[in-house]
């Protein structure tokens, strides 16, 4: 992927950017990510699961035209699977395939260490870039166009690989064994993101911007659905937000996300509902929520909604103004 257009020339400039890729960008959240591509500092994005952590990291190198490099944290993760994995079958089998040709340099050797000499004079040939399987941190150091390295979900690994990821955004480079160590062409734009299932150190904290992003404002959360979901009724648009609003206030196992949000508004668009109505909640509730608790939860948090909505249609089937029926 080519470079695009660069690095962002002011925090409208990323508002603008962002807007392009329908991404609706406050300017808290452009201002982290203007500063974090100008002082090349990693941004660590916490909240809540489902509120378009991993999304920022996308548009950000849509917009920016980078190529994205996501590294997918869970337990157990080590340096090896995330940096990358010497190929010492492949290296066995470039080394048999070129016997022939040791034969000929180790030819007219007369003593052992000479015999050594001419093999070490060949290190190249053994020791090389071409027996390394990149993982996606040593592909975003050794990219040659800049890249944004997603590392997600970094809560879900082990206080150790936080450790070493620390060294790698500190200096960004890594020490191979059999190569030397390998600095950065480009230093990537990082984004690390959290749904708080541990604390991060206080170490990794301090190299990196903050941000947290929380569950959207009714009136956001409508400009969302709008945007996401062109065809979706302006009536029908404002309940589903209500509902959705009005659910995040229940203690649930699961709060609904802000793509479950969209799901659903998909969902009803597609089945042709112009309003929400006790049925139509009840068939499709399973969308927004993952638990049969939760969905009884629900239920029952909006029957008086569902009730009151129910009692402004008319008997013979017309429903009062749209003014009347959402306020």
């Amino acid at each position: 992927m080519s470079s695009g257009d660069g690095q962002f020339r002011s925090i409208d400039d990323v508002i603008e950017r962002f807007g392009r890729q329908k991404y609706i960008c406050s300017r808290r959240i452009a201002t982290v990510v203007y500063l974090a591509s100008h002082l090349q500092k990693p941004i660590l994005v916490e909240g809540p699961a489902g509120v378009g952590k991993t999304e920022l990291a996308k548009v950000l190198a849509q917009a920016l035209g980078y190529e994205l490099i996501r590294l997918q944290c869970y337990e157990g993760l080590d340096e090896a699977k995330a940096l990358y994995e010497w190929e010492y079958a492949k290296q066995l089998l470039y080394t048999q395939i070129l016997k022939d040709k040791i034969s000929e340099v180790l030819g007219g050797a007369e003593t052992l260490q000479e015999a050594v000499d001419r093999i070490a004079r060949q290190d190249d040939v053994f020791f090389s870039d071409r027996f390394i399987l990149p993982r996606p941190l040593l592909r975003a150091i050794s990219a040659p166009l800049p890249t944004v390295l997603l590392i997600d979900e970094i809560d879900k690994s082990d206080s150790e690989f936080e450790a070493f990821l620390l060294e790698v955004l500190s200096d960004f480079q890594v020490s191979v064994p059999e190569l030397g160590t390998l600095r950065a062409t480009h230093i990537p734009l990082v984004v690390l993101t959290s749904n708080n299932a541990r604390e991060m150190s206080d170490a990794l904290k301090r190299r990196c911007l903050h941000l947290y992003i929380d569950f959207p404002s009714a009136a956001q959360e409508l400009e969302i659905v709008r945007l996401k979901v062109p065809n979706i009724a302006a009536a029908l648009a404002q309940q589903v937000v209500d509902v959705v609003q009005r659910i995040r206030q229940v203690d649930l196992k699961k709060l609904p996300s802000i793509s479950e949000t969209l799901d659903w508004a998909k969902a009803l668009t597609l089945l042709n509902a112009n309003r929400l109505d006790q049925q139509t909640v009840e068939d499709t509730l399973n969308t927004i929520l993952k638990y049969e608790g939760d969905i009884r939860k629900a239920q029952e948090e909006l029957k008086d909604y569902l009730q009151k909505q129910k009692a402004k249609v008319a008997p013979a089937g017309v429903v009062e103004s749209e003014k009347d029926l959402l306020h």
